[in-house]
C-alpha cells in the first residue's frame, strides 16, 4: 500500500537497501520499496543531489551523507566514545569478537564491533540488527527492560534461525528470568551453529539500561559460560564510566 506522504516514500526507498542488496537499479528499487517506478525515479534523483543516495553505474546505493548524519546522533556517539576503550580491553583479554548492542524496538542494534584476525564470521555488523530472543545481548536487554517488551516479542513470534534457537515462549520466559537473577546471559548455536556468546548489561545513572556488552566465539575455542566473568567485569567497568559521564540511554 502506498505511503500517504513523500517522506514515507523516501523512507521506503532508503529501507530497500541492505547487505544483500547494496546497489539497486530503478526497477529493483521500485519493486523492493513498493513505490511506483516513476516516483522512485524522481525521488532518487533528489536523494542523489542531497547525497543520501549515490549512483553506481545504472544503479543506486546509499550515500555518504547518511553516514555523516548518523555520526551526529549524540546519544549513540557519546556512548560509543566512552565504550570503545572498554571493548578494546575486552578484545585484548579474550581475542574474540566483542560487541556493544542497544535496544531498538524488538531488536538489538549494534553500535560497536571489534573483530580480530581470528574473529568469527558472524552475521552481526555495526548498525546491524539481530532478534532479541536469539542473542545473548538480546536476552540481557529483555531481562533489564519492562516486562511489556518480552510480551511484545512473544506476540510477534520467535523466528527459528538455527535448530537450536529458542522458539518456545515458556522457555524464553524461563531464560529471561534466569538472566535477571544472574546478571549475565549466554547462547550456544542459537544464532549461528558452532558459535556462542556471553553478554552482560551496561547500566548508566540510576541503573538505567544503556545496552549490553558481549563476546562471541566459536564453541570449539571458547565456552560461552567461561566468558561470563570477563564480560561481566568489563560491563561493570563501562557502567561506572558512563555514570561518571552521563548519557541519555539509547
Amino acid at each position: 500500500m502506498d505511503e500517504p506522504s513523500v517522506l514515507g516514500k523516501v523512507r521506503r526507498i532508503l529501507d530497500a537497501f541492505d547487505d544483500d542488496a547494496p546497489a539497486l537499479g530503478l526497477s529493483a528499487l521500485a519493486r523492493r520499496s513498493g513505490v511506483p517506478k516513476a516516483t522512485v525515479h524522481r525521488l532518487a534523483g533528489e536523494l542523489v543531489a542531497w547525497g543520501l543516495l549515490e549512483r553506481d553505474g545504472n544503479a543506486f546505493r546509499l550515500g555518504g551523507r547518511l553516514f555523516e548524519l548518523g555520526e551526529r546522533v549524540p546519544r549513540y556517539r557519546t556512548t560509543r566514545d566512552v565504550a570503545l576503550p572498554y571493548l578494546e580491553d575486552l578484545y585484548v583479554a579474550t581475542g574474540e569478537t566483542v560487541h556493544l548492542g542497544v535496544l531498538d524496538g524488538r531488536e538489538v542494534l549494534y553500535l560497536l564491533k571489534i573483530k580480530g584476525h581470528r574473529g568469527i564470521d558472524a552475521p552481526s555488523r555495526v548498525a546491524g540488527r539481530m532478534p532479541l530472543h536469539a542473542t545473548a545481548s538480546g536476552k540481557v536487554l529483555l531481562a533489564h527492560s519492562p516486562p511489556a517488551l518480552l510480551e511484545r516479542v512473544l506476540a510477534a513470534g520467535l523466528a527459528r534461525l538455527t535448530p537450536h534457537t529458542i522458539t518456545s515462549p515458556a522457555l524464553l520466559r524461563e531464560v529471561v528470568d534466569q538472566v535477571r537473577r544472574t546478571g549475565a546471559a549466554t547462547e550456544r548455536d542459537e544464532l549461528l551453529v558452532g558459535h556462542g556468546s556471553a553478554a552482560a548489561p551496561v547500566l548508566g545513572a540510576d541503573a538505567a539500561l544503556v545496552g549490553a556488552l558481549s563476546v562471541a566465539a566459536p564453541l570449539h575455542r571458547r565456552s560461552p559460560q567461561r566468558l561470563v566473568p570477563v564480560v561481566r567485569t568489563a560491563a561493570l567497568a563501562l557502567s561506572r564510566a558512563l555514570r561518571e559521564r552521563p548519557v541519555t540511554p539509547p
